[in-house]
């Protein structure tokens, strides 16, 4: 006869429920990889379909390995990863030469004809800054993930840090006191958000890192870091708590 104090057994699942939850399982393994394998490749085909036209037809992989092969030229071959070589290999030339003399003094010549172009001036501007922020190589990027009451006291929001305020906004909002430059992040999408200034004293700066800030964001608050120096567990606690009796003792 059970008790109340017997423990209680779990409800045996159906079959149905089983499947559903191994299915549930495997997809949670296979989409990461199957969606990263399917992103790339397509990346690539992308690449590929760009730059390949402007490789001579003798010099395609495709061309090359029928030749190798004495194959029918009516095989079709689908090799991928040329275009991508050629591509890196025809953006670093242009790079290491952007940064010589004359290829700064020919992109200052290039850049004042495209700012007298009404149209093409307001899509070339706007794409640079784009890239711009994205790409380049220097200390534009966020310092710190921090905690801001928004949009009201009481409501604490996940924020990264930019920079301190400068010039006019930092003048004009609050003399007396350093401002800070604070984006706020969506979720799932933290590309987006708003740009905030906030007084520095009442920003919270965390310890974790940017990456685990920008995961924490992304999974809506499901991924959290594992914090490294989080304090000893309430077993632990009372173990200790209880030699400390017995010695007081």
């Amino acid at each position: 006869m059970n008790t109340p104090f017997d423990p209680e057994k779990p409800p045996r699942r159906s079959l149905i429920a089983r499947l559903r939850a191994s299915f549930l399982t495997g997809l949670v393994v296979i989409a990461p990889v199957g969606l990263t394998i399917w992103l790339i490749w397509s990346v690539v085909g992308w690449i590929d379909g760009f730059v390949l036209p402007l490789v001579p037809q003798a010099y395609h992989p495709d061309r090359l390995i029928q030749d190798l092969l004495g194959l029918d030229p009516s095989v079709q071959i689908n090799v991928r990863g040329l275009g991508v070589v050629i591509f890196l290999i025809f953006t670093i030339i242009i790079g290491w030469m952007a940064k010589g003399f004359i290829g700064r003094s020919f992109i200052r010549t290039a850049e004042s004809l495209v700012e007298r172009t009404p149209v093409v001036r307001t899509i070339y501007s706007g794409i640079k800054q784009i890239s711009e922020t994205i790409f380049a190589q220097s200390e534009r990027s966020f310092e710190k993930a921090c905690l801001i009451e928004y949009p009201r006291r009481g409501i604490w929001a996940l924020g990264f840090i930019s920079t301190n305020a400068k010039a006019e906004i930092a003048s004009k909002t609050d003399p007396s006191g350093e401002m800070m430059s604070i984006f706020l992040p969506t979720t799932p999408n933290p590309t987006s958000g708003f740009l905030l200034f906030v007084p520095a004293k009442d920003v919270i700066v965390l310890d974790m890192s940017v990456e685990d800030s920008a995961k924490l964001v992304i999974s809506a608050g499901l991924v959290y870091p594992q914090d490294k120096d989080a304090p000893t567990t309430m077993d632990e606690e009372g173990k200790a708590a209880l030699l400390a009796e017995k010695d007081s003792a």
